[in-house]
């Protein structure tokens, strides 16, 4: 059964709902229809006439649809049943709206009518526009075909002349390139700028490159281009070899004309690079080294740690050493050449632009030339160091034991590299920060030279002074090798001020660890300090500690007087320790010798100086606390001194005073200075007394001066000495007046003058209850302050001042006003100063 053929665009349904939507503004819907539901609108929810209003409704499948479902008939009855329904419906709408269509109708008339007459007008406009276009169809090609032949004229005449230019420019260029009459007069500046004249042309031409002419010229061309760089390369290296300015910048003025100066100069950098970084590597090669220095695979040859074979370390050793001066050589070489090629950039202008051609080299922000290369340099030299400290044992043996040399290598490349490009106005080659990268390439070398110094001489202290062994002292070999030692390493270095100072920061940890290990064998118990037998062995010990510690001292002491100052103060804290732990070893014993010296001198105390009679002015022995005091020193000269004061030979030839007979001599000044003092507290002193205290310090100086130290050059102590065995025997009215108050300090003076004073005038001590001991150690306390001991004498004059007022005397002894009088000039001494 065939079905019923439905178009989609011709159904009812669809046509009805399109009507509507284009009708809907103008049509008048009330209320009471919208809310009434119209026959369309039951069709439009029937399930099988609502697929007409879908816009992909296909017949063919509803038909399939309609015959599958075994109703056919009735469907299709329905349907008709819809389309009289719609019919119907359109009946009433056309019936509804006849106003409107008819209005629509007259309207469709006059827009018939209108364009009917615009027909017309169109017509006659097509019939102009076809007259129009063949009155000017011919003049149009004729314009047309005379402005093409007029401009391919132009072109031909354009190309015509460039090609003129080429070939004039193309003659010149042969003309100057043309060495035959005059070979030294080829002017390479002018020949390249002819050249990039006619590449330029060229290129602005591109119609050129057809002309055979021109491809036979620019053939020649490309041939003299390859000449000119040649030849302006050759200039240019030349002039850099040779440090010639004015080839160098005949070189460069030839690559600028050319259009390839900042080629060239990349170019020219790269392979100052290469040659640098190939220098380096060539100098440590060790296979090279090995082979040269053995000459084939017999004895020398390399082995797989990187360490010649046995006979070849020799030979590969100096081997070494020459190539790296060969390296250094040539890395002098390019970095000069760099700078000298960098200085004259920054000097040259282009004759007829005026462009500084290092501008058209160095962008703003770009590295200069020499910092270029130096980076490269020092960064392949710092691999290759690397390498060679991990990868060869021969070579780290040989810089790490000869860094000194391989230091004075570099320092000698920076020197010369600095004095050759220092001059006024001109950027240096290297700066202080590209240096301090050269030594930093071969800081691992100096570490380990560090090391191995360091190593080699706290062994050497360590068999010197064994931890495990406290009471042997070593013999004076082993500290001369401590020395020799030390004067090594420090001469070994000494040429560089640098590398001095790292040494001697060495050295100076090991006197530290010297100084230690000599502490550790110091004695400290009383054996150490007894006085009143022979030296005991830790006596003897200690002297022999202190000997070998003040040679040390000495001997290294001596060896800074050549070195910079700059180097004392690196070993003046650790040769201070030498010193101090020297001392040390002895400072209690001549503390003990002095105090057992001064409880002698307190002894004068005891002694009865104010007695009478010609016996006692007629004694010529001396006193018994000096007979004792004689005894005392003549024991310590003996047995202590004599093992601890060196010779005067030994003297003369070092040249300086050694801790000993520093000790010895204070110990001498203070012994004439404690004997002046409690001599001039003796009370009462009678005529006898002063000759008899005049015998005791002439057997004074006798026994100091022979047995401790030189009085004569004790100084102010010994003029003390001197000026106070007169003064006793001088007047009171004398006193005042006489020269040698001078040498003498005002306390001794004052003290002197209570012994010519009455007995009520009591001294400090007297008057304070004090023993001598204890007022000595009181004026000790005071130091050079005679201030304080004005104070407590003016206290004593003030009393005896009191007495007397007190008693209605007006007669004072005459040592009150004196006293006076050198008490008020003493401060106002010291309130001037």
């Amino acid at each position: 059964m065939a079905s019923p053929t439905i178009q989609r665009s011709s159904s009812p349904l669809q046509r009805l709902s399109t009507f509507k939507e284009r009708n809907t503004p103008t049509a008048s819907i009330t209320p009471s229809s919208a809310a009434t539901n119209t026959p369309l609108d039951s069709l439009a929810s029937d399930p099988i006439f609502s697929a007409f209003l879908s816009h992909d409704f296909d017949s063919a499948r509803f038909s399939s649809l309609a015959l599958s479902s075994g109703s056919a008939a009735a469907r299709a009855e329905k349907l008709q049943d819809g389309i009289r329904l719609l019919e119907k419906q359109l009946r009433s709408e056309v019936l509804s709206r006849h106003h409107d269509l008819l209005s629509q109708l007259v309207s469709v008339r006059e827009a018939d009518s209108a364009l009917s007459f615009l027909r017309s007008g169109v017509a006659t406009l097509q019939s102009s526009v076809r007259r129009v276009r063949s009155e000017i169809a011919d003049p149009h090609r004729q314009i047309r075909a005379k402005t093409l032949q007029l401009s391919n004229l132009h072109r031909t005449a354009e190309l015509l002349q460039a090609t003129i230019r080429v070939l004039r420019l193309s003659k010149k260029l042969r003309d100057v390139m043309d060495p035959s009459d005059h070979p030294e007069r080829l002017d390479l500046a002018k020949a390249a700028q002819l050249h990039c004249e006619i590449l330029t042309l060229c290129n602005e031409n591109d119609q050129l490159s057809g002309i055979a002419v021109v491809d036979e010229e620019l053939d020649w061309v490309f041939e003299a281009g390859q000449k000119l760089r040649s030849e302006g390369m050759r200039v240019l290296e030349r002039g850099l070899e040779g440090l010639n300015q004015a080839e160098v910048g005949a070189g460069l003025q030839v690559f600028y004309n050319l259009g390839e100066l900042r080629a060239a100069v990349d170019g020219l950098i790269n392979k100052y690079k290469s040659q640098g970084v190939k220098s380096v590597s060539v100098a440590l090669d060790i296979k090279a080294i090995s082979a040269s220095s053995a000459g084939g695979f017999g004895p020398g040859g390399i082995q797989r740690s990187g360490t010649p074979q046995i006979g070849g370390g020799a030979k590969a050793k100096e081997a070494l050493w020459q190539r790296m001066n060969t390296c250094m050589d040539q890395l002098h070489s390019i970095v000069v050449a760099v700078w000298h090629l960098q200085r004259v950039l920054s000097k040259k202008r282009d004759p007829f632009t005026h462009v500084l051609l290092l501008d058209e080299v160095m962008q703003e922000g770009d590295p200069i030339l020499t910092d270029r290369v130096w980076e490269a340099l020092v960064k392949s030299f710092a691999s290759q160091m690397k390498s060679a400290f991990t990868a060869s044992s021969f070579m780290k043996e040989m810089f790490t034991g000869g860094y000194p040399k391989l230091y004075s290598m570099i320092d000698n490349l920076l020197e010369r590299i600095s004095h050759d490009t220092d001059v006024k106005g001109v950027i240096p080659a290297i700066s202080s920060d590209g240096k301090d990268q050269m030594v930093k390439a071969i800081e691992t070398f100096q570490t380990a030279f560090l090391t191995v110094c360091w190593s080699r001489l706290s062994d050497l202290v360590n068999s010197v002074f064994p931890v495990s062994s406290r009471g042997s002292v070593p013999p004076k070999e082993h500290i001369s090798r401590i020395i020799s030692r030390v004067q090594e390493e420090i001469e070994g270095v000494q040429p560089n001020g640098r590398l001095t100072l790292l040494v001697l920061h060495e050295i100076s940890k090991v006197l530290l660890l010297l100084a230690q290990r000599a502490e550790f064998q110091v004695s400290t118990g009383p054996e150490a300090r007894q006085i009143t037998g022979p030296a005991t062995p830790a006596q003897l010990k200690n002297f022999a500690l202190c000997l070998h510690l003040q040679e040390i001292h000495a001997r290294i002491s001596s060896m800074m007087t050549g070195l910079p100052s700059i180097a004392s103060d690196v070993l003046s804290p650790s040769l201070g320790t030498i010193y101090g732990v020297a001392c040390d070893s002895v400072t209690s014993l001549f503390q003990a010798m002095q105090d057992r010296l001064e409880s002698c001198i307190l002894q004068i105390h005891e002694q009865n100086f104010g007695m009478l009679g010609m016996d006692a002015a007629m004694d010529n022995a001396a006193s018994p606390y000096m007979e004792e005091l004689q005894k005392c020193i003549l024991h310590f000269r003996s047995e202590f001194l004599s093992r601890l004061l060196p010779s005067s030979a030994s003297v003369t030839s070092m040249g300086t005073e050694n801790i000993c007979t520093r000790l010895t001599r204070s110990m001498a000044s203070r012994v004439l200075r404690y004997f002046i003092r409690h001599a001039s507290l003796v009370r009462p002193l009678s005529e006898s007394g002063k000759l008899r205290m005049a015998r005791d310090m002439a057997e004074l100086e006798l026994a100091v001066g022979q047995n401790l130290f030189p009085v004569e050059q004790l100084g102010r102590q010994y003029r003390a000495l001197r000026a106070f065995r007169p003064v006793i025997f001088l007047e009171t009215s004398q006193l005042g007046a006489s020269p040698l108050l001078q040498d003498l300090e005002p306390s001794v003076v004052l003290h002197h003058l209570y012994v010519r004073g009455p007995e009520e005038l009591q001294s400090p001590m007297q008057r304070n209850k004090l023993t001598p001991l204890q007022y000595s150690l009181w004026l000790d306390s005071q130091g050079e302050d005679q201030i304080q001991i004005w104070k407590g004498i003016k206290a004593t004059l003030d009393d005896y001042d009191a007495k007397i007022r007190a008693r209605g005397d007006k007669e004072f002894s005459p040592v009150y006003p004196l006293m006076l009088r050198l008490g008020s000039s003493l401060s106002e001494r010291t309130l001037s100063q």
